[in-house]
């Protein structure tokens, strides 16, 4: 299964390095083949399988054939704009849409690639490793900017196996990328609690997920990428919600919540000053369901999390580490969640995992609770993975094994017994637990909490290697120049001259 998805995928990208001669990218062509992928398979079901499609005759993809020059580049680009209106999952694809491959020839050879596939007959698992190998392809073009769609997949399948979701339960991403939590819970339910019956089938593919996207484009892939596995198939209603999940609590609650909000640390609105200076201006988001109003994206997620969880729903959101040690509304958000919630568990993440350059992040676990005069949380468990540990995207990349002992250490069964790795016996335990008392007793409620001794600090015969100790430099200042820039930002000076590293 894996050969031939793999086949499959060096196909359809070796045909995107012809296309990228004429200016097409790694993101439109991916964004073309959603549209024609998603044409053939309703195609293929309507014909094969007798099931009725939801796309009108005179724009399907029985339309595309035969055509060829300016009258198939015309028909492909008014069928675009017309399946993107109205509500529904088919104008959530198509939504925005518009033909990238001006060149007539290369539209119509882009097209008979793919007629030359059967892809209903492709099992499901194999047309989801297809399509996630091609956003991964994407998400690898630095340029694109797609990497901060795109959570490292060994990730998610750690945070999903420790969270454990059971058949029944609903699971929101208020910041869903690709689709990446969505589709690990969903298989992780499949596979864990099979069979299913014809009920559970039904509401794990129709009614447990739920998604929001601010970025077009972004939800179009995720939407394709559940289609793909006959999530949200039926065509009716999209699980995936276009636009922006801080803007307002919609009241829906859930059983739980994964996610890995954007990295961004400031929300904020360009404009062009009478001078035509072009400045950036924070966005403070103000709701009453928050503990308090701050322009900061990631506080802000973390108190909407904790707004759209049912009571003793769970929640694991990735951090990054700011929201551990910011003080003023960052200390505000770590009182009240320490409080109101039960912060059970941290995972502090290796450099190097992410796309996106400059990221130090962590997981952070936690149950939403009834309200309480007294605190919910009793222990702050704590995985240290990034002390000592390296990675890099390509010539040592995080795998699903590196992040076994946390999750056997996390105890999915019944985290409340768990033990402690680390002792003073054992200095180099990674795991250790923080009740709440000495978690107050820190300046500021500082949760940014280390204790392994650092042995590149101590010998140079343990620096990592140059490509390594380099790639970390770069994370560190990159991770600084995003301070500067918020900085910058709140004090409505030009922030041109601390632009990314890697854009000088």
């Amino acid at each position: 299964m894996a050969t031939e998805s793999a086949t499959i995928v060096q196909r359809l990208w070796n045909y995107c390095n012809v296309l990228r001669d004429d200016g097409v990218s790694y993101g439109d062509y991916v964004e073309q083949l959603t549209y024609l992928l998603f044409l053939k398979m309703a195609d293929e079901q309507e014909r094969e399988f007798g099931k009725a499609s939801s796309i009108p005759p005179e724009y399907s993809w029985a339309s595309l054939g035969g055509l060829e020059g300016d009258e198939l580049e015309l028909h492909y680009r008014t069928a675009l704009a017309e399946l993107g209106r109205g509500p529904g999952l088919i104008p959530v694809i198509f939504r925005k849409a518009q033909n990238r491959i001006q060149n007539p020839a290369k539209l119509r050879r882009l097209i008979n690639l793919i007629d030359g596939e059967t892809w209903v007959g492709l099992g499901i698992d194999v047309k989801g490793e297809i399509y996630e190998g091609l956003l991964e392809k994407n998400a690898q073009d630095i340029k694109s900017g797609a990497g901060q769609y795109f959570t490292p997949r060994p990730l998610i399948q750690a945070m999903v196996d420790a969270m454990a979701p059971c058949p029944g339960q609903t699971i929101c991403d208020p910041a869903c990328g690709t689709g990446g939590f969505l589709i690990a819970a969903h298989d992780y339910m499949a596979a864990h609690h099979g069979p299913l019956d014809r009920d559970q089938w039904q509401h794990l593919n129709h009614a447990a997920l739920h998604g929001w996207e601010i970025v077009d484009n972004a939800a179009r892939l995720c939407v394709m990428n559940l289609y793909l596995r006959g999530i949200g198939a039926n065509g009716d209603e999209s699980p995936i919600h276009v636009g922006d999940s801080l803007a307002a609590d919609t009241g829906e609650r859930f059983d739980m919540v994964l996610t890995n909000p954007p990295f961004g640390k400031k929300s904020s609105v360009t404009y062009v000053t009478e001078e035509g200076e072009v400045r950036r201006e924070s966005q403070t988001v103000v709701r009453d369901d928050f503990w308090t109003s701050t322009s900061n994206k990631q506080l802000n997620f973390v108190q909407h999390v904790k707004t759209i969880l049912k009571i003793n729903g769970h929640a694991a959101v990735v951090v990054p580490d700011n929201v551990l040690f910011e003080g003023g509304a960052g200390e505000t958000v770590r009182r009240r969640l320490l409080h109101e919630c039960d912060v059970h568990t941290l995972l502090r993440l290796p450099t190097g995992i992410f796309y996106a350059q400059g990221v130090k992040a962590n997981v952070l676990f936690f149950d939403r609770k009834a309200a309480s005069e007294t605190p919910w949380t009793r222990a702050l468990w704590i995985y240290d993975l990034r002390t000592n540990v390296s990675f890099t995207l390509k010539q040592n990349p995080l795998t699903r094994a590196d992040l076994d002992e946390f999750v056997d250490c996390y105890n999915p069964a019944n985290r409340h017994t768990r033990t402690e790795t680390w002792a003073e016996e054992t200095p180099d335990g990674r795991w250790r637990a923080f009740s709440y008392e000495e978690l107050m007793a820190r300046d500021k409620v500082n949760l940014d909490i280390f204790w392994l001794r650092d042995e590149s600090l101590e010998e140079t015969a343990n620096l990592p290697e140059p490509d390594v100790l380099a790639a970390e430099i770069v994370d560190d200042l990159e991770a600084a120049l995003e301070q500067f820039r918020a900085i910058a930002e709140d004090l409505g000076e030009g922030i041109e001259s601390l632009r990314p590293l890697r854009e000088r």
